[in-house]
């Protein structure tokens, strides 16, 4: 294929060290990594590590690589913008980002994430990207796992072939109504984010059917992202949106990151953003409460208080709104009871089944098979017993008995990272509660809106 080169190229290491810096802007917060800034999965939190709100095991890091910086859209939250003034542009032909990405891939052990500015337009750039692949897997013999992305308002050929080399496709959805694209990423829109998104869906479910040696597709899930605080919108907004893609286009995962526009971007008037990341940090531990326990978004963002807070995670919160439904006795408990009790989670849910077969449980079996009853003992009786004391009659106490302990807990998980020889840095009190005063006095009264109305 013919492929267009810039001007004054970057060496390989200076495309390395940029590509570290592009990363920032696709998948998840910078602030959440670790310090760790040229990942696909690093970047994003591990919701294992939100208390007793468990997750399925961390996925594999994979480093990212890109073909291009120089785009021709101009998103304002983007450092890879057509208006932000740099001389660190670059495009890779695709034997370079071939031998780069297999590289990496093999430093990293787990596998590589192609993805890109829209170098001149959308299909060019998916080319760019489909002969990168083919070059890594017919040429170069790479066999690892690969995810690619798809550029908005890719034609649905061009996907089909990025379909027979990468394992995995995203495209980014980014915002959570119609009117954010208008408002930060005025070339996106429904269409060219929707329409691939359709496409992906359709063959991933053909090739997950059909995985015959003569099936050509690979491809066998598909993830997408959203921006937080882009448009003065609810976390309510945000969940129901959620669902409504992982039910309609079955993603694998759907990928949260703070909206932060810190610097002025030429075609834009907003004001200067920073959405707060512990706010990031709650909707995944939402997101595994809707897509692993069984909660509906109705449960964790009613309609009378839409947004996630703080100081409690959402199963907490949850909780302590029905704390009428409490306690709950744990021998007479089914599996998907168990999972709202704060402190217990799909491990332990487990484990209690199954020690029921053998006895009555009491709370010192819950200890013996490892739950901690920090939480779980003003949730529950043991054979009729309670230990909680009399919380559970006043919500308001503990609502705030649970939101010091959970500050506490986070303190000492920092604590503990810093102590691992971790940096810090990015934990900074201060900087975790910077909250977005847009967000906080956002209108309660927004429609909520679905993939359809989007």
């Amino acid at each position: 294929m013919f492929y267009t080169s810039l001007s004054n190229p970057l060496s390989y290491e200076e495309k390395l060290n940029q590509m570290q810096e592009d990363a920032l802007f696709d998948v998840a917060d910078p602030s959440l990594s670790y310090g760790l800034k040229d990942t696909e999965e690093v970047s994003i939190p591990d919701p294992s590590i939100f208390h007793d709100i468990r997750s399925k095991q961390a996925p594999p890091k994979v480093p990212k690589v890109f073909m291009s910086n120089k785009c021709i859209f101009n998103c304002a939250y983007c450092g890879c913008r057509a208006s932000h003034e740099t001389n660190s542009r670059y495009c890779n032909s695709p034997k370079e980002l071939a031998e780069m990405a297999i590289q990496q891939a093999k430093n990293n052990g787990h596998g590589v994430f192609l993805t890109s500015a829209i170098y001149q337009n959308a299909d060019y750039t998916e080319e760019l990207i489909i002969e990168t692949l083919r070059i890594m897997r017919n040429e170069l013999f790479y066999n690892g796992y690969i995810h690619a992305k798809v550029m908005p308002g890719t034609d649905p050929l061009l996907i089909q072939k990025a379909a027979q080399y990468a394992n995995r496709l995203s495209v980014n959805i980014e915002v959570a109504n119609n009117s954010g694209f208008e408002r930060i990423a005025k070339q996106k829109n429904k269409t060219n984010i929707l329409a691939p998104m359709q496409y992906i869906s359709n063959i991933v479910q053909v090739a997950k059917q059909n995985r015959s040696p003569s099936n050509p597709i690979i491809a066998t899930s598909q993830t997408t992202q959203l921006m937080a605080g882009s448009t003065n919108e609810t976390d309510r907004i945000i969940m129901n949106l959620s669902g409504a893609l992982y039910k309609k286009y079955r993603l694998s995962r759907v990928y949260y990151t703070a909206f932060h526009y810190t610097h002025p971007a030429k075609g834009y008037e907003l004001p200067l953003t920073t959405t707060p990341l512990w706010r990031v940090k709650r909707l995944y531990q939402a997101d595994r409460l809707m897509q692993l326990y069984g909660f509906s978004y109705d449960d964790i963002t009613p309609e009378h208080d839409p947004n996630l807070i703080e100081s409690l995670d959402p199963k907490m919160n949850w909780a302590i709104r029905n704390v009428h439904l409490f306690p709950i006795e744990i021998n007479t408990a089914d599996y998907d009871q168990l999972l709202r009790i704060p402190g217990i989670g799909l491990t332990y849910a487990k484990r209690i089944i199954a020690a029921k077969k053998y006895g009555t449980i009491t709370h010192q079996t819950l200890r013996k098979i490892g739950v901690s009853l920090k939480k779980s003992s003003y949730f529950i009786t043991c054979n009729g017993k309670y230990e909680g004391g009399n919380l559970l009659e006043n919500p308001e106490l503990l609502k705030d008995f649970f939101s010091e302990l959970d500050n506490t807990i986070d303190i000492n998980k920092s604590n503990n990272i810093n102590n691992c020889g971790i940096s810090n840095d990015n934990f900074n009190k201060n900087t975790i509660v910077n909250v977005n005063d847009n967000y906080k006095t956002c209108n309660n009264s927004n429609k909520i809106e679905t993939v359809t109305s989007m």
